[in-house]
């Protein structure tokens, strides 16, 4: 423990994060009780929209439509393709929805009570990823229950979340905090993520592109990351993580371009909202 509380010392924003980390659990929960609040079956909703969801792509394109993937004759497995690209995409996709109108969201809390701002990020990451492990759960529940669960190599999905969530979170520090000056970032942000979607490859195999958009399509960091959900749930594979090294890099710069700005312009913050 004293060895954690040293390495925190070191670094001011997760020093921040440490010591209101009660506050961060509050606003977590409440985040998710809100969600559900007046609903009959409360957080029970939570469990439900996710089964539906999870069945209501597997019966309609595995067994309805017969939606097939080149090389697999599984009658789930367009499904199941499927769920591997939405799931974590929804995840992502939260968030870059989300943190563009963060600051604008909390204005009031933020104008009424002293506490980092730089916690409310991480607030809505640890909110949403509350949300995302009660629908993987329910999704690996599925997998064991159709045999098409593969083990051990499913622990491949966390430094692939992480990594995707990092990038994530940079680029929704940077673009929360412009559009504090900007209002427009997030209209921007909202119609970028739409096309974002559409070239990635979660609705189609990629390997029924032609080459030369296939190679195109690489340089989307989020292309070899949805991948890589698709092999370990369709094959049981382990992604390859070499191809990975400069989408940390990429993680890397926009976390640092993210607190960077948020630092420089975080003073003027409040007087603009």
């Amino acid at each position: 423990m004293q060895g954690v509380n040293q390495f925190i010392q070191n670094f001011p924003r997760l020093k921040a994060l440490w010591q209101y980390r009660s506050f961060v659990a509050g606003m977590v929960w409440r985040e998710f009780r809100e969600q559900y609040l007046g609903a009959l079956f409360g957080g029970m909703w939570s469990i439900f929209n996710p089964m539906a969801m999870i069945l209501i792509y597997t019966i309609i394109f595995s067994k309805i439509m017969r939606a097939r993937i080149p090389g697999i004759e599984d009658n789930l497995g367009f499904g199941l393709f499927l769920c591997a690209g939405l799931l974590p995409w929804n995840f992502f996709s939260e968030l870059m929805s989300r943190y563009p109108t963060l600051f604008l969201q909390y204005k009031n809390l933020i104008k009424k009570i002293s506490f980092p701002k730089i916690t409310l990020p991480f607030i809505i990451l640890l909110s949403s990823a509350i949300h995302f492990m009660i629908i993987f759960s329910i999704f690996q529940i599925f997998l064991l229950i159709t045999g098409r669960h593969h083990g051990w190599v499913m622990i491949g999905f966390i430094p692939l979340l992480m990594l995707q969530q990092s990038i994530a979170l940079g680029l929704g520090i940077f673009l929360g905090t412009l559009n504090v000056f900007f209002r427009d970032v997030a209209q921007f942000v909202s119609i970028i993520v739409q096309f974002w979607f559409w070239f990635t490859p979660i609705i189609y195999p990629i390997m029924i592109l032609p080459e030369k958009v296939r190679i195109l399509l690489t340089y989307n960091p989020m292309t070899n990351i949805v991948i890589g959900y698709q092999q370990m749930i369709l094959y049981g594979k382990w992604p390859v993580w070499t191809g990975f090294w400069w989408h940390i890099l990429f993680a890397i710069f926009v976390l640092f371009l993210g607190f960077k700005v948020f630092r420089k312009l975080s003073n003027e913050l409040v007087d603009e909202l």
